[in-house]
């Protein structure tokens, strides 16, 4: 195939979505023009869809996903002595948050093939800190990982064994779906993350919480602005500057316009993709009963070999890639030290073999097929 015939294909092109955002400009104009930059009227407005988006009974719109998993655990008054238990493959803002609060992060393995957490593993790491006895087992923190869900029905059937809070890490995977239900509301609170790269995101950093709980909300609300109580100036707990700025918001509200088209379209081309490798490479398995929101198409090659040869023939095509993630988060230098040293095998080999291929809604039928066939040629089919 020569490369230089085709023009190239980004990972993600952002630039093409905004061109087919009809409303945003006026979006954006009319924050410019009431000038409440700081939760702003755009801002309920998008908590109030948000929420009828995926049935969650409150949105609390925040700066960050990351801000959303810290404002989630400060509310339970997770820290120093609290083990929260969470996959040992995934970004690094979740085990980042509960050691930003004194907590420590213990690690369990992932299935090899969904890439979600391992729930064999997560059964054997609670029984570990149980038995050592130094720890204070109090959360779980499930990711929906590239856009499928975990397994939820079996993370909350362990927590509420245990009597552990769940937190949905679902950064990646807003519009996702188990049995035929939106994500949020599957754990006892749910985060998400609007950082351009995801399925739904802003021209910034923003997040939100989704919860059933009025009381946790209010919370959140309190904790997101410096945990002021009913006034500005009435400060009833140590919080945080969290809020969602209103220019976000406006962003958001207009692509939530498109959102359903776009979900719908990352499906078609990941079947594109299934359709094209699934003969050659492993192509991502789906959770049972589930729709994904596809922020990512992760494939797995052999080796670490395997995947260079591919990624040379992606670069040389101009085809965008990326590599989620190079090593799990317990083999990290930052958090190595809070790693009990039990071995994750599944985690740790990931790194050297996933892919990731450009998934997004305005990449082409014959876009999706080229970056296939040059995949395929790449690893000698």
């Amino acid at each position: 195939m020569n490369a230089q015939a085709f023009p190239p294909i980004p990972f993600l092109d952002l630039k093409a979505q905004q061109a087919r955002l009809p409303g945003l400009k006026a979006r954006l104009d009319a924050v410019l023009a009431h000038g409440q930059y700081i939760l702003g009227p755009e801002v309920h407005e998008l908590e109030a869809k948000l929420a009828g988006f995926c049935g969650a009974a409150h949105c609390v719109s925040v700066s960050s996903g990351t801000d959303a998993l810290q404002i989630a655990l400060m509310a339970e008054g997770i820290g120093r002595g609290d083990a929260v238990f969470l996959p040992a493959f995934t970004y690094t803002a979740t085990a980042e948050v509960p050691l930003l609060l004194g907590a420590t992060p213990v690690f369990v393995d992932v299935d090899p093939r969904t890439f979600q957490m391992d729930l064999a593993s997560l059964e054997a790491r609670i029984a570990t800190v149980k038995k050592a006895g130094a720890l204070r087992p109090r959360a779980i923190i499930g990711v929906d990982l590239f856009g499928q869900p975990a397994d939820w029905a079996g993370i909350a059937t362990i927590a509420a064994r245990e009597g552990l809070f769940t937190l949905d890490d679902c950064a990646q995977s807003f519009g996702a779906a188990q049995g035929g239900v939106r994500l949020g509301k599957a754990a006892d609170a749910t985060a998400t993350s609007f950082f351009p790269s995801k399925p739904l995101g802003a021209y910034g950093d923003g997040g939100a919480l989704f919860t059933q709980s009025a009381e946790r909300a209010a919370l959140y609300r309190s904790l997101r602005t410096h945990g002021e109580g009913t006034t500005r100036y009435e400060v009833l707990r140590t919080g945080m500057n969290g809020r969602l700025d209103t220019m976000q918001a406006a962003v958001l509200l207009a692509k939530l316009e498109v959102f359903e088209a776009e979900l719908a379209r990352r499906e078609e081309i990941a079947r594109i993709y299934d359709a094209a490798l699934k003969d050659v490479l492993a192509v991502p398995a789906r959770m049972p009963g589930s729709q994904s929101a596809w922020a990512v198409y992760c494939v797995t090659l052999p080796d670490e070999a395997t995947r260079e040869a591919a990624k040379a023939a992606l670069a040389a095509a101009s085809i965008g890639h990326a590599v989620y993630y190079p090593r799990a988060l317990h083999q990290q230098p930052a958090y190595q030290p809070s790693h009990d040293g039990a071995a994750l095998p599944v985690a740790e080999s990931l790194g050297a073999r996933v892919l990731a291929l450009p998934i997004h809604p305005d990449l082409s039928d014959e876009q999706a097929q080229r970056v296939a066939a040059t995949l395929i040629q790449a690893l000698g089919g």
